[in-house]
């Protein structure tokens, strides 16, 4: 079983490993500048009061704040409530480790952010998002967590497609906003998704390495 999740997972691991390390080559060499452009164009030919209002609200789920303050909100209902240890670590592991993933990766790459239409000001590099990692790891690792729960197929799709929207609209108001470019949002859903991938292996490994040993 151990071997099982562990060869699954690794492999799904490398798939978006390798996909994030196309896109950072695309950047580093600005391929991907017409690609950019053209979609910031695009989702920003919308612009109005309400879609700016929306993109504000949406970017700050997003922020280090609030996933902060959800995570301890998780958190702590996972030891108080629901006794589940093992899952508290998962999700305290991959909160803290994306955070740090993303600052490795930024200070790696320095990229500066977009300069053609900024709504508000960030500061910091902007390859790959913060907060598309922010989303796809806190959400992600969530959705994971309420799966295992769930006995319906109704309530999963529902889980899943929740969790795929929240993380979009969130990489969408970061382009909206003008302070990310395309490519660092998803190249900052790529990296997530395999950190994500392999800390949920490496989850199920040792869960059941333990389950095991308990027999």
């Amino acid at each position: 079983m151990i071997s099982w999740y562990w060869s699954r997972g690794f492999k799904l691991f490398l798939l978006f490993t390798v996909i994030f390390g196309l896109i950072a080559v695309l950047v580093a060499y600005n391929y991907t500048a017409a690609f950019d452009e053209r979609i910031i164009h695009f989702v920003q030919s919308g612009e109005s009061p309400a879609l700016t209002s929306a993109a504000k609200a949406l970017s700050l789920v997003g922020s280090s704040r609030i996933v902060i303050a959800l995570s301890l909100v998780i958190m702590a209902a996972l030891f108080l409530f629901f006794k589940h240890r093992l899952e508290l670590l998962l999700f305290l592991w991959v909160g803290v480790t994306s955070n740090l993933l993303n600052t490795i990766l930024k200070n790696w790459f320095h990229r500066e952010r977009p300069n053609i239409h900024r709504i508000i000001e960030e500061t910091g590099f902007s390859f790959p998002s913060g907060h598309s990692m922010a989303a796809f790891s806190v959400y992600g690792a969530l959705t994971f967590l309420l799966w295992r729960h769930l006995h319906y197929s109704a309530a999963r799709v529902l889980l899943v497609a929740a969790c795929f929207l929240m993380t979009a609209v969130i990489g969408w108001s970061r382009i909206y906003l003008g302070v990310h470019y395309p490519s660092d949002v998803i190249g900052g859903y790529a990296a997530s998704c395999a950190w994500l991938i392999l800390s949920i292996a490496l989850f199920e490994s040792f869960r059941s390495y333990l389950k095991r040993h308990k027999e």
